[in-house]
C-alpha cells in the first residue's frame, strides 16, 4: 500500500507492506537515528521519533498509521552542522557517552521544553519515563534540560555540578585539564550522525543468523542442513563439520591470557541454553531465519550443571572431559578424555585447574600468620554472601560486519578490544595478523560486555571463505544469555579486639564461570585484590575456585569481580562493628587505608602472576568521608511519616585500579601536518567513556594549541598503534598516558626545529598559546614549523611516537553513603539518597567524569534492588528481554543523587589523574545492604534486595510469635566471642 507523509519538513511517498513497522520504513528512507535497543518490545524507546510532535515508539508503528501524519526525527532538530540550542545544551552538560540513546532523548527534551518552557524535576522524570539509558545515570539530564530550558538549578535537586563542594578546579597553569569540554565525538552523536557498526552495513551485505542450543548440556548426534541449503537465497551453512577445528579463549586479555582456550567457533557438544549448533548466511534476515528452522539436528542430552553447588559436588556430570594441553607448565596427572566429542582444551600456563571436578581455575594466597590472629582475637565472625547472575545490557547489541578489501578480511567491531580480536582471529584463520583490519566503531554500550570476541569470528569465517559482506547482529534475548557477570559465594571469616582493631581476614570466593572458562581466574581474583587492600590488617589469606557449569556464558563486566568482593568484606565490616558496639563510620575510619602505608597484601594478588607490594602514595578517602558524612548527616534518625515505613543510612569505601602495572601497554603516534595541525593516532578504544577527548585535551594542553587543532584517530588496527583495550579502568591511565608521553615528544621536536628556524638556544625557548614557539628574538608559529619541515631541505614530517607502561599502581577511592527507605508492608526497598564521593585524582574533564560515576552507581543500584537473570531447571534463562529483566529507567534515580570529585595529585598519573568509571559500580550494594539494616534490623547478605527477600528477612526476625524485628541473619552465620 502506498502512504504519505512528511518527514522532517518534506513529503514523502512510499509504498509499505500493511505489517511493515516505521522503524523500519525510516532505516530504509535513510534516517538512522531510530535505534533499536530492545527488539521491538516498546522498552527502551531508542527508536523514539514525534508523530504530530509527541513522542512515539516507532518499532511498535505500523508504517500505515503514519500516513498524512508529520514525523520528526533528531536529524530534524538542526538542518545544517550547527548545533540547536537543546543540542549544545546536552553536549555541555556532559550527558551524551556512548550516544545510541541521545537521539530519543533529544526529542523527548524537545516535545517536554515545547509542552512546559521550564518543567519541574516531576515533569522531567515523566517525559523520559520511557526512554533508556544505561550509560549515563539520567541525573545530568536534569542539568541539560536547566540549561536548555531556563529552569534555575535549585528547582532540580539533586544535581552535582563540578563546582559542587570537594569537586576539583582547573589547576591555575592549565587551560584545558580539569576544565569541561564536550566530547570531540559530541556534535556527530548529537546530530544522530553514521557512527556505529550499522550505520556501515550496505544494502548488499548478506545477514547471519545462529542456531542456539534448547539444551544446556548435550552432544549433537546428528545434524542435517540440506534442506536450509537449498533454500533460494542461502550462501552459506556452517556447523562443526565445515569449520576450523582450532580452540580458542573469547576473553580479550594480554597474551598469553590467563584464561583457557576452550571453545572453537561450532563443537559436537553444546555447553549452554543457545550455544552454537549451526549458522546460516543469507541475502535476507526472513531466508536466514527460515533457513534455521530448516535444519534437522538430534541430540544426545545430557544433564545440566547449574550452580556452584552442583557442579563442586562429588560425582559431578563434567562439563569439560577433553583432552588438556598445556603450552608450559604441564603436569603429569592429566584427566583422561571421555569422549572425543568434548574437544580439547588448552592452557598458556598452569592456572590450578581440575576438570575432571569441574574445576576451571583456582589460587590460594595471604600474607602473616592468619591462624595467630584469630587466636589474638576478642570477636570472631564468620559470613557468607551472595551475588547473583546479572547481564551488562549495552543498549547496542553485539553487532559486527565483515567485508573482504583484496585478500584482506576487514572487521567493523562494536568491541573494546579491537586488537585482541585481530589476534584471535588470526590464530581461528590461520593467518597473519598483517591479513586482517579491525575497526572500532562507536560503541552503543560495553561495560565489560564487549571485551569478549562473542560473535565476530563467525561473520569474520563466513566473510573469509565466501568473499561476501557479512552483518551479523545479536538478538536481545541472544545478549541476554551471552556474556553475564560471574555468581559468586563469598565466605568472609573477620577477628577483632574489642576496640575495633582488625586482627585477621579471611576471604574464600567460590566462582561459576559458566560453561567457557573466559575470565575465569581473573575476574573472581579481583574480587580478592580490590576489597582486602581497603582494610589494614596483618594478617589475611585468601582461597578462590571457579568453577564450570552450563549456565550462559559469564565474563567481564564493569567492576570485573570487585563489586562481589567489597559487598562482602564492607558488610563484614559493617556486622562486625554492630558485634562490637561501634559506630560503623568509626569501624572504617579505624581501619581504613590510607595514604603512606605499604599494602604487602598486593604481593599475591597479581593476575595469573606474582604482584607487588605497593606503598600508598595519593588517598582522597579521609576527605571523601569526612564530606559524605556531613551530606548524609550521619548518625541522625529521619523518622517516616508513614510508620510502616522505616529509613536508615549506610555507606561503604571502595578501591579499584587503573589499568594492569607490568600487564598493560598502550601506544600512540602524534603527526604534524603541513598547516601546524595536528593528527593523534591512538590506539585507545573510546567506549563513550570519552577517552578521545581526555586523550586530545592532554595533547593540545601539551603542545599550547587548540583542541579543535588536535583530531585523533583511535582504535583502528591499521593506522593506530597498539593498545591492550578498554579493561581494567586502564583508559585514561595507560591510553591517556601514550597520547601525554607523544605529546611531550613532539614538544621536544618541535623545539629543536624551532631552535634551527631562530637560531636560538633551546633553552631560551617555550611553546606559547596558540600554536607557537616563543623565543628571546621572536616566535615562529607552528604552521612556519611544518612548512619548514617539510620542504625539500627539512627534517621531515615531525611524527612522534610513544609508549606508556607502569611498574606502579594507581588507586582511586571512594566512599559512598545512601538512604533507603523500608516499606515493612511490601519489602519495597526505595533509595532516597546517594552520594559517591569519589577521588580520581585531577579529573581531566569533570562533566564527563561526573557522568561516569552516576552511570556506573545506577547501574550499581539496579543490581542491588532488582537486576537478576533466572534460569529454570533445565538451564534456560527464563527472563531474556527488558520486559523481564528490569534496569534502572530514571524513575529509579534517587530524588538525591550526587556524584562529587575528590581531588588527590596521583604521582604517576598523567596530569595527576587516576581512572574514575569502574570503581563507581563497586558502593551501591554495601552500602544499601548495611543501610536496610539500619532501616529495620535484618542483613540481607544475598543481592538483589528484592522485595521477597526483604519480607522473608522479617518475618524470620519476628519469629513465630510476630515480635518486633531484632537483628538476625539470613544465611547459617557463625560467632565466637572470647572474654
Amino acid at each position: 500500500m502506498q502512504i504519505v507523509f512528511e518527514l522532517d519538513g518534506r513529503e514523502i511517498t512510499l509504498d509499505v507492506a500493511p505489517t511493515a513497522r516505521l522503524r523500519e520504513v525510516l532505516q530504509a528512507a535513510g534516517i538512522r537515528s531510530v535505534r533499536s535497543g530492545c527488539d521491538g518490545e516498546g522498552m527502551c524507546g531508542a527508536c523514539t521519533v514525534l508523530v504530530d510532535g509527541k513522542p512515539h515508539n516507532s518499532c511498535l508503528l505500523a508504517a500505515p498509521q503514519i500516513h498524512g501524519r508529520k514525523i520528526r526525527t533528531v536529524e530534524g532538530i538542526s538542518r545544517t552542522r550547527e548545533l540547536s540550542p537543546l543540542q549544545q545544551a546536552f553536549l555541555e552538560a556532559g550527558l551524551i557517552q556512548c550516544g545510541y540513546c541521545t537521539p530519543a532523548f533529544l526529542l523527548c527534551a524537545h516535545d517536554l521544553l515545547e509542552r512546559v518552557p521550564q518543567p519541574t524535576r516531576e515533569d522531567v522524570r515523566d517525559a523520559f519515563s520511557g526512554t533508556l539509558c544505561r550509560c549515563n545515570g539520567y541525573e545530568q539530564l536534569y542539568q541539560a534540560i536547566s540549561r536548555a530550558g531556563g529552569v534555575v538549578a535549585a528547582s532540580v535537586p539533586g544535581s552535582a555540578p563540578a563546582s559542587a563542594p570537594g569537586a576539583p578546579g582547573a589547576p591555575a597553569a592549565l587551560r584545558y585539564v580539569g576544565r569541561d569540554a564536550h566530547k570531540v565525538d559530541g556534535p556527530k552523536l548529537a546530530r544522530g550522525g553514521a557512527a556505529f557498526v550499522e550505520d556501515r552495513v550496505p544494502a548488499r551485505a548478506c545477514h547471519l543468523k545462529v542456531l542456539g542450543s534448547p539444551h544446556a548440556h548435550a552432544f549433537i548426534r546428528r545434524i542435517d542442513t540440506a534442506r536450509a541449503e537449498a533454500l533460494p537465497g542461502v550462501r552459506l551453512v556452517l556447523t562443526h563439520r565445515n569449520t576450523p577445528d582450532v580452540y580458542y579463549g573469547s576473553a580479550g586479555q594480554g597474551y598469553p591470557e590467563p584464561s583457557p582456550y576452550d571453545r572453537r567457533m561450532f563443537g559436537e557438544k553444546v555447553r549452554h541454553v543457545g550455544d552454537r549448533v549451526a549458522a546460516v548466511l543469507a541475502d535476507t534476515p526472513a531466508i536466514a531465519s527460515e533457513a534455521l528452522r530448516l535444519i534437522e539436528v538430534e541430540y544426545e542430552v545430557l544433564e545440566p550443571v547449574l550452580s556452584i553447588e552442583a557442579a563442586a559436588a562429588p560425582g559431578a556430570p563434567r562439563v569439560h572431559a577433553g583432552a588438556v594441553e598445556f603450552v608450559v607448565g604441564a603436569p603429569h596427572d592429566l584427566p583422561p578424555v571421555q569422549d572425543p566429542r568434548e574437544g580439547r582444551i588448552i592452557y598458556q600456563f598452569p592456572i590450578h585447574a581440575d576438570i575432571a571436578r569441574n574445576l576451571a581455575a583456582s589460587v590460594t594466597g595471604g600474607i602473616g600468620d592468619v591462624a595467630a590472629g584469630f587466636a589474638e582475637a576478642d570477636v570472631i565472625l564468620e559470613r557468607e554472601y551472595e551475588g547473583g547472575n546479572v547481564q551488562c545490557t549495552p543498549l547496542e547489541p553485539h553487532i559486527v560486519y565483515t567485508k573482504m578489501d583484496g585478500d584482506r578480511l576487514i572487521v567493523h567491531a562494536a568491541t573494546q578490544v579491537p586488537f585482541h580480536v585481530r589476534r584471535i582471529l588470526a590464530r581461528i584463520l590461520g593467518v597473519p595478523e598483517n591479513r586482517i583490519r579491525v575497526i572500532k566503531e562507536h560503541t552503543g554500550g560495553a561495560f565489560g560486555a564487549k571485551q569478549d570476541m562473542v560473535l565476530e569470528e563467525v561473520a569474520a569465517y563466513a566473510t573469509w571463505v565466501t568473499g561476501l559482506d557479512v552483518v551479523y547482529r545479536f538478538s536481545r534475548e541472544e545478549e541476554f544469555t551471552s556474556r553475564t557477570r560471574h555468581p559468586m559465594r563469598i565466605k568472609v571469616k573477620m577477628g577483632a579486639k574489642r576496640d575495633g582493631r582488625l586482627t585477621a581476614v579471611q576471604m574464600d570466593v567460590l566462582a561459576n564461570t559458566g560453561p567457557y572458562g573466559g575470565h575465569c581466574l581473573t575476574v573472581p581474583m579481583n574480587a580478592c585484590s580490590k576489597a582486602l587492600p581497603l582494610f589494614l590488617c596483618d594478617n589475611v589469606s585468601f582461597d578462590v575456585k571457579s568453577y564450570y557449569s552450563n549456565i550462559a556464558p559469564t565474563g567481564a563486566y564493569q567492576g570485573y569481580g570487585a563489586p562481589k568482593g567489597s559487598f562482602a568484606m564492607q558488610l563484614m565490616g559493617a556486622e562486625m562493628a554492630e558485634r562490637l558496639g561501634l559506630d560503623h563510620f568509626d569501624f572504617i575510619e579505624q581501619n581504613r587505608v590510607r595514604e603512606g602505608v605499604v599494602l604487602e597484601i598486593l604481593r599475591c594478588l597479581g593476575e595469573g602472576r606474582e604482584g607487588k607490594a605497593e606503598k600508598i602514595l595519593s588517598s582522597g578517602l579521609g576527605p571523601a568521608l569526612e564530606e559524605g558524612r556531613k551530606l548524609i548527616e550521619w548518625g541522625t534518625r529521619v523518622q517516616s511519616a508513614d510508620p510502616a515505613v522505616a529509613v536508615g543510612k549506610g555507606m561503604c569505601i571502595v578501591q579499584q585500579g587503573s589499568g594492569l602495572p607490568g600487564l598493560d601497554s598502550a601506544n600512540a603516534a602524534i603527526m604534524m601536518f603541513g598547516d601546524g595541525t595536528f593528527m593523534l593516532h591512538s590506539g585507545g578504544t573510546d567506549l563513550g567513556t570519552g577517552l578521545d577527548t581526555v586523550s586530545v585535551k592532554m595533547v593540545a594542553e601539551v603542545l599550547q594549541t587548540r583542541m579543535s587543532d588536535v583530531s585523533i584517530i583511535s582504535a583502528d588496527t591499521d593506522v593506530s598503534p597498539f593498545d591492550v583495550g578498554a579493561y581494567a579502568s586502564s583508559g585514561t591511565y595507560f591510553s591517556g598516558g601514550a597520547s601525554l608521553n607523544a605529546a611531550r615528544k613532539m614538544k621536544a621536536m618541535l623545539l629543536e626545529a624551532a631552535a634551527e628556524m631562530l637560531a636560538e638556544p633551546e633553552s631560551n625557548l617555550e611553546l606559547a598559546f596558540p600554536s607557537k614557539v616563543r623565543g628571546k628574538s621572536g616566535e615562529v608559529g607552528f604552521d612556519e614549523i611544518a612548512r619548514h619541515t617539510q620542504s625539500g631541505t627539512g627534517r621531515g614530517q615531525l611524527i612522534a611516537t610513544a609508549h606508556f607502561i607502569a611498574e606502579k599502581g594507581s588507586f582511586p577511592y571512594g566512599a559512598h553513603f545512601c538512604q533507603v527507605a523500608v516499606d515493612t508492608r511490601t519489602g519495597q526497598v526505595t533509595v532516597q539518597k546517594y552520594y559517591a564521593l569519589q577521588d580520581c585524582g585531577v579529573a581531566i574533564n569533570p562533566e564527563m567524569a561526573l557522568g561516569q560515576i552516576y552511570g556506573g552507581v545506577l547501574r550499581a543500584i539496579g543490581h542491588s534492588l532488582f537486576e537478576e537473570l533466572r534460569y529454570d531447571a533445565t538451564g534456560k534463562c527464563v527472563n531474556p528481554s527488558f520486559s523481564g529483566y528490569h534496569v534502572p529507567y530514571i524513575g529509579d534515580v534517587p530524588d538525591d543523587f550526587r556524584a562529587i570529585l575528590v581531588e588527590t595529585d596521583d604521582p604517576f598519573g598523567p596530569f595527576g589523574a587516576k581512572s574514575v568509571s569502574e570503581i563507581s559500580v563497586n558502593g551501591a550494594a554495601p552500602a544499601i545492604a548495611s543501610a536496610i539494616h539500619d532501616a529495620c534490623g535484618v542483613w540481607l547478605r544475598s543481592w538483589p534486595f528484592t522485595p521477597e527477600k526483604v519480607l522473608a528477612a522479617l518475618a524470620a526476625a519476628r519469629g513465630p510469635d510476630g515480635a518486633a524485628p531484632v537483628v538476625t541473619h539470613l544465611e547459617a552465620a557463625s560467632e565466637r566471642v572470647l572474654h
